[in-house]
């Protein structure tokens, strides 16, 4: 494969269960951590262990069921939630304690009122805690998003130290513009003496819509690693959507030079699994799985799409496991898809034909949101009986 690997890390399981009205039961989740594995995804956060016994446990079974992908499990840095973590997660063939503590100004003051020499040495001392149960060991720095860059380095190179392999870079809420979230990756690259020895990850939230576009940012300066969740599920207005930083890599591969291991095909199976599952729609406008991603219902794009689909469409379908494209009849619809879903329907008129029932069509289209079959067949069935005419 060429170009550089790119990790994908979902956190459907951990951050994207914390949208309200989306927990999961044990088995609920060891059936989405399978499909997760069938997708092709290196890491499954499975959960936060110390938050509830029923999150340890799942955790616990989720071990016992992958084989190939590696098992994250939450803890804050505190030692008693790595311990538990740690317990969580014998079961797992590969596994990982992803711990962490907030790293900007807003959570030392606020949140823990201590200094940022006390944070440095609380987050290096939870890795050293981490790493007596394993050598796989990812740090978050929350909120380094607006954290100071120069003590964001000093906090990666203090981890890195103390046995981090993975250092992830969190925009816990959304902040960041791309440009500057790709300078503090950037930046890291280019500060941390001994960057190279860990994995940089992007964690980016989709507060300001801008989630997709900063995981990019980040990779394009130097992350290996995106965190994302399916269907771009999370706190609030949620985190990088799987989908889209797959498929964005994907498209632009021979420009960007990366690659991951996903296997596209599976992505509209799934998120349709998610979001049966944790009984959470998708937007039908959502990029790669929404149900109008391949709908095309003006008459200038259904044309264009007709002769050629590259026109209006930079995706197959079939790529991304969606059923297919689909020509929506409306009233702003023109005659090339009138008559193509005439044709579909075995139904064989001229352009004068077309002509005529094109201005019957716009009449049932003004009257509904959207023309279907059985309306066409009744128009059709008229105009042949001569009940519409010249």
């Amino acid at each position: 494969m060429p170009g550089q690997k790119v990790f994908i890390f979902d956190t459907t399981l951990r951050d994207g269960e914390q949208v309200p009205g989306c927990k999961l039961n044990t088995t609920e989740k060891i059936e989405i951590a399978l499909a997760l594995e069938a997708l092709g995804v290196d890491i499954i956060e499975a959960g936060f262990p110390i938050s509830s016994p029923g999150d340890f446990q799942s955790v616990n079974e989720i071990g016992k069921v992958i084989k190939n992908a590696v098992v994250c499990g939450l803890s804050r840095a505190v030692q008693k939630d790595i311990e538990v973590a740690a317990e969580a997660l014998q079961s797992a063939k590969r596994r990982r304690i992803h711990t962490g503590i907030g790293t900007s100004d807003f959570h030392i003051k606020s949140k823990f009122n201590s200094t940022r020499e006390e944070i440095l040495e609380r987050a290096a001392q939870a890795v050293k805690w981490a790493r007596n149960f394993t050598d796989d060991v990812e740090f978050y720095a929350e909120d380094a998003g607006r954290t100071d860059n120069e003590y964001l380095a000093r906090v990666v190179e203090a981890v890195i130290a103390a046995g981090a392999t993975t250092v992830n870079i969190p925009d816990t809420t959304g902040y960041c513009l791309p440009h500057q979230y790709g300078e503090k990756i950037a930046f890291l690259v280019n500060n941390v003496p001994n960057i190279d020895k860990a994995v940089l990850s992007c964690h980016c939230h989709n507060d300001l819509g801008l989630a997709t576009a900063n995981s990019i940012a980040g990779v394009i300066s130097g992350a290996r690693q995106i965190e994302c969740t399916i269907n771009g599920l999370g706190e609030r207005a949620g985190n990088t959507s799987l989908e889209e930083v797959v498929m964005v890599i994907k498209q632009h591969a021979s420009t960007l030079g990366f690659y991951t291991d996903i296997n596209s095909k599976q992505l509209n199976p799934l998120s349709r699994l998610v979001s049966d599952t944790m009984r959470m729609p998708v937007q039908p406008n959502k990029a790669i799985v929404g149900a109008n991603a391949f709908s095309h219902s003006s008459g200038i794009h259904q044309d264009g799409f007709l002769k050629d689909a590259q026109t209006y469409e930079i995706i197959n379908p079939e790529e991304v496991g969606a059923d297919g494209s689909k020509i929506v009849l409306t009233a702003r619809s023109g005659r090339s898809a009138l008559a193509h879903r005439f044709q579909k329907l075995g139904f064989q008129f001229n352009r004068n034909d077309v002509d005529v029932l094109y201005e019957q069509f716009l009449k049932v289209a003004d009257r509904k949101k959207e023309v279907g079959d059985e309306d066409l067949q009744e128009l059709a069935t008229q105009y042949q009986g001569k009940a519409i005419v010249a």
